[in-house]
């Protein structure tokens, strides 16, 4: 059995959660892709993580209009009917005493009006980017460059879909400004080509993402508020920051600035280094002194080391999680786990 420190209950900001282990956000197209809302399947799907003993659920990325649409199945929480399919979701993991966060995600450019009703892409420069859509298999769309007015538009849609998921019953949102999409776009230099307040130096690149942020904190309180940030671009796989101290240390001052306490710090391998020895989350929490959520494809005991060493707070599970749904009581009763297979992805929710 593993040791405790994974298992125990803890208090984050406004949250009482049963464990230290998080349900990472997995995108899964099980919406209804005519209407953005979600079913029975997908109340069961999260209430069995709940019931399970998953600490913090943070749900797959969730669509603040429909112009963020990145590709088939994904939900929506810009409509009355999406409030309240994510309502009933809600109830059923509190229920079993779960805590369970929306995650807004926007793609930008990563998409094709074959998917968005029509509508151009969006995206801070009128770059587009290379490969093909998922799941859609045409080649993404030439986006357009966003006017002041478009930008105010997106700061309003993330602002109302976070207030959307405080009427459904969520306990907060996560705010995805990571992995390419379009708050990671406005924030990278190699998408931002923009010369006036939204481009330029890293910390006029960050502005979009701060005035989400903000916006969002002075209605639900920042507590309720996580952010997911990352060097990691998912259409530019070689991508890499020159200056990743220089990078983190913008990311944190702007978070000091609007009063974030929670932040998701996402890589695809926890224990590699990126600079000097240093992990990506060993060099965050050099600067930070907030709460930390570690993902990246470790193992729980790895988890454990790093709890214990204070460099996070909580740990995020994504494939182990669709591979058992048991996920917490075979760490308890030292049941081996069940290795991932991709099939699963496409599989039926279980």
């Amino acid at each position: 059995m593993i040791n405790n420190e994974l298992l125990q209950p803890v208090r984050i900001g406004p949250w009482q959660l049963q464990t230290r282990i998080v349900m990472a956000p997995m995108t899964r197209s099980f919406a209804n892709d005519a209407t953005g809302t979600v079913g029975e399947d997908v109340i069961a799907y999260y209430q069995r993580r709940a019931e399970d003993g998953i600490g913090l659920i943070i749900t797959e990325g969730i669509l603040p209009t429909i112009q963020g649409k990145g590709t088939f199945g994904v939900p929506g929480l810009y409509t009355s009917e999406q409030v309240s399919a994510w309502r009933k979701v809600t109830e059923a993991v509190h229920e079993k005493g779960g805590t369970i966060i929306a995650q807004l995600w926007h793609v930008g450019r990563l998409t094709h009006p074959d998917l968005t009703g029509g509508r151009p892409p969006l995206a801070p420069s009128a770059l587009r980017a290379e490969g093909l859509v998922h799941r859609l298999h045409k080649p993404y769309a030439m986006p357009k460059e966003m006017t002041d007015e478009d930008i105010r538009m997106t700061v309003h849609h993330f602002k109302q879909a976070a207030n959307n998921a405080i009427q459904a019953g969520f306990n907060g949102v996560e705010i995805h400004g990571a992995h390419g999409y379009l708050i990671d776009q406005f924030a990278s230099e190699s998408t931002n080509r923009r010369t006036d307040g939204y481009g330029g130096h890293r910390t006029q690149r960050l502005r979009l993402m701060r005035e989400i942020l903000s916006a969002i904190g002075e209605d639900i309180g920042m507590e309720r508020v996580v952010l997911r940030f990352s060097e990691l671009k998912d259409d530019e796989p070689s991508f890499r920051w020159l200056d990743p101290i220089a990078e983190i240390e913008s990311y944190i001052e702007m978070f000091h600035e609007v009063g974030l306490q929670v932040i998701h710090p996402s890589t695809n391998h926890f224990s590699q280094p990126m600079w000097e020895g240093l992990t990506f989350h060993e060099l965050v929490r050099s600067r930070w002194e907030g709460y930390i959520i570690g993902v990246g494809n470790r193992t729980p005991d790895s988890a454990v080391t790093a709890i214990r060493s204070g460099v996070i707070d909580l740990a995020a599970f994504g494939r182990p999680l669709l591979a058992n749904n048991d996920f917490v009581n075979r760490l308890k009763t030292g049941l081996p786990l069940n290795p991932y297979d991709s099939a699963i992805h496409l599989a039926q929710l279980i």
